[in-house]
């Protein structure tokens, strides 16, 4: 299937949970706007959000100090993105006591990605952790967090074949993760054979659709390229002639988005997790067309 069917099901938000990925600002106008997000996504109660951590760790400070404001301001759930890039084991295990000691008690375990110009190819840090599945034995030595980690329903481009990206996932398992979380995607046919094969391979985590709301269909498509991930022709066409209408490409953003979760649910999917990209109008779009509205201390929804 190419295109996604909409759900009859006209309330969903009692059925489904959410989740919101964060990035740390790097500058004032930058974290006015995160912050803006925040509060504009709190009233929706997701499950936890996430905050990143930067190519080789170069956001190290500033995530945390985004996961500490939104521990002291907010009633949100924080997830902590931890890589082991660039940082021996006695560093990374200090970077998880920092985040224990802010109160965080949930993790996004990665191996992450080398720094822009730090050469071609991820190697490992000499006396330091090598992948994602020793990131989560490390926290699992800390304490009994919640982690999550990374899948990719269409293979990470790094791996040769899936059978290597899902022995991957296994030691993660293994080691202690509770969920993972997959890359963007925009074919559901592709999310449900990769489940598929997740569960042949006897790994039994949920497995938490990644959901990319498309803010700029080149941005996507560029960034897919390098990502592995594959953008359908009937997506690429939705936005046809709307580079320079930015109001209709929302709507049609928020549309598509809105789909492709009823399509999920529909498949049997409860939980989702959205790339915000620090914005929060499209996120806030589709949670109220698939039935997520703000609630007020009864747990009854409230007009946005």
């Amino acid at each position: 299937m190419n295109q996604y069917r909409f759900s009859r099901r006209a309330d969903l938000g009692d059925s489904i949970r959410v989740s919101f990925e964060f990035f740390p600002p790097k500058t004032d106008d930058m974290e006015t706007r995160l912050w803006e997000t925040v509060t504009r996504l709190q009233p929706l109660h997701p499950h936890f959000v996430s905050v990143t951590y930067g190519a080789g760790g170069s956001t190290r400070e500033r995530t945390a100090r985004t996961v500490a404001r939104i521990i002291r301001e907010t009633s949100l759930a924080p997830a902590a993105h931890l890589t082991c890039i660039d940082a021996s084991r006695e560093e990374v295990d200090a970077v998880i006591r920092q985040f224990v000691e802010l109160g965080v008690t949930r993790f996004v375990a990665l191996r992450g990605d080398p720094a822009a110009g730090a050469g071609t190819g991820y190697r490992p840090h000499p006396d330091g952790y090598a992948n994602g599945a020793e990131m989560v034995a490390a926290l699992r030595r800390q304490g009994d967090f919640d982690i999550s980690v990374s899948a990719y329903p269409e293979k990470h481009p790094e791996s040769p074949d899936f059978a290597t990206d899902i022995d991957m996932l296994k030691r993660k398992v293994d080691n202690g993760a509770t969920r993972a979380i997959t890359q963007f995607f925009f074919d559901n046919d592709v999310y449900e054979r990769y489940v598929e094969r997740v569960r042949r391979a006897g790994i039994y985590i949920p497995i938490v659709p990644g959901i990319l709301p498309v803010h700029n269909i080149g941005q996507v498509v560029n960034f897919s390229a390098r990502a592995g991930a594959h953008v359908p022709l009937w997506l690429r066409e939705r936005f046809a002639g709307l580079e320079n209408d930015p109001q209709t490409h929302a709507l049609v953003a928020a549309a598509v988005a809105a789909e492709q979760v009823h399509d999920l649910v529909e498949r049997g999917v409860s939980d989702f997790h959205f790339y915000t990209m620090n914005r929060s109008d499209l996120a806030f779009a589709v949670c109220h067309m698939i039935g997520i509205r703000p609630r007020n201390g009864n747990g009854a929804s409230v007009a946005a």
